[in-house]
């Protein structure tokens, strides 16, 4: 109880600085043209925690405000919308995450968390590695077909449970209604897009070093972005392929790029401008995905040779942890930031 009270007070700190900034950018308006979050911070006149909440997820920790705001410190305002912003951002993926225990707890120590739960994993199926069947293609030689489905199955469909009941309780917070399919396909548009990590003017945004515009963020948003979605329907084709028509599954490899670079901009950035408690849960997650891809490929090179033994084990436990641990990572900032684009779209 004291540890929660502790936590709501944290969190009403946060609100009330956050707030302070955003009234002093709303009078300034400098950065009108930057991102989505000043459009949307100019439409009102007061700033309700649920307003605070969904500028928060609007923001793409770019960075360009920060760099060409003349009230950042020394100045006695002392303005890092980026950093505060962030702040908000992290606490209400753990408010709204269910349950909000797990996410809280990855945010701190997600890179070990994740290495440890895949090695764990990694273990048992080395050991299940002993109940193979006495027959079998592939890496089915290796492990059942009928054991993988019956881990990996409730493993993929519990995250999506758990998102599910985030996004609705985010959704109710921010007072998303009335919304259209015009609203839906403009907020998807300006996501694949990645509109609010070009600067507002293409350029790019600040996010590795203060005087250098790139867009090698934005890029590698979208290379992770579009290379989830191939992969995620390399493997639903997969599934009809290897049930309907008895084919192997095939695999992918744009997503593994994403991620690293992804890894090297985050290494560059100023943790002063972010959620510096929630770093290694990014960084933590961004490896983990990259892993999964690049174990697969790995995997998929290595088939018919004894290095399957040893990959397929660490591939399926990296995997594991990926679903278990989705709904309390980064990834889940990905539908947060959507339901923010489809909700500022609708202009209330």
């Amino acid at each position: 109880m004291f540890e929660q009270s502790q936590m709501e007070r944290k969190a009403a700190t946060r609100i009330d600085e956050a707030r302070r900034q955003i009234e002093i950018c709303n009078a300034c308006r400098y950065c009108e043209g930057y991102c989505s979050v000043f459009p949307a911070i100019m439409r009102q006149r007061s700033f309700a925690e649920a307003d605070i909440t969904l500028f928060a997820n609007l923001c793409h920790n770019c960075r360009g405000c920060y760099y060409a705001c003349q009230y950042t410190e020394p100045h006695e305002f002392d303005l890092n919308l980026p950093g505060i912003l962030a702040k908000v951002r992290t606490g209400s993926w753990e408010r709204f995450a269910w349950p909000s225990p797990l996410a809280r707890l990855f945010q701190r120590s997600g890179t070990a968390l994740a290495g440890a739960l895949m090695l764990g994993f990694a273990g048992l199926f080395w050991a299940a590695h002993a109940m193979r069947p006495e027959s079998g293609e592939g890496f089915y030689a290796v492990m059942s077909h009928g054991l993988m489905v019956a881990i990996f199955m409730p493993a993929f469909l519990l995250p999506l449970l758990a998102l599910f009941v985030s996004l609705r309780r985010y959704w109710r917070h921010v007072g998303g209604q009335g919304i259209g399919m015009s609203q839906i396909r403009q907020a998807l548009r300006r996501a694949a897009h990645m509109k609010d990590l070009s600067g507002g003017q293409g350029q790019g945004c600040n996010f590795e070093d203060e005087d250098r515009f790139s867009n090698s963020r934005r890029y590698a948003h979208q290379a992770v972005g579009w290379g989830f979605f191939m992969c995620f329907g390399s493997t639903a084709s997969g599934t009809d392929m290897h049930y309907i028509f008895d084919w192997p599954a095939p695999y992918g490899l744009l997503l593994t790029a994403g991620c690293l670079e992804r890894a090297r901009l985050k290494l560059k950035a100023d943790p002063a401008l972010g959620a510096r408690r929630a770093w290694a849960g990014e960084m933590g997650f961004v490896l983990l995905l990259g892993f999964v891809l690049l174990s697969g490929l790995l995997l998929y090179a290595s088939a018919g040779t004894v290095a399957v033994a040893v990959l397929l084990p660490l591939h399926l436990g990296a995997v594991l942890t990926f679903y278990l641990l989705m709904p309390y990572t980064k990834m889940a900032h990905g539908f947060f930031r959507l339901a923010a684009l489809i909700k500022d779209a609708a202009g209330n």
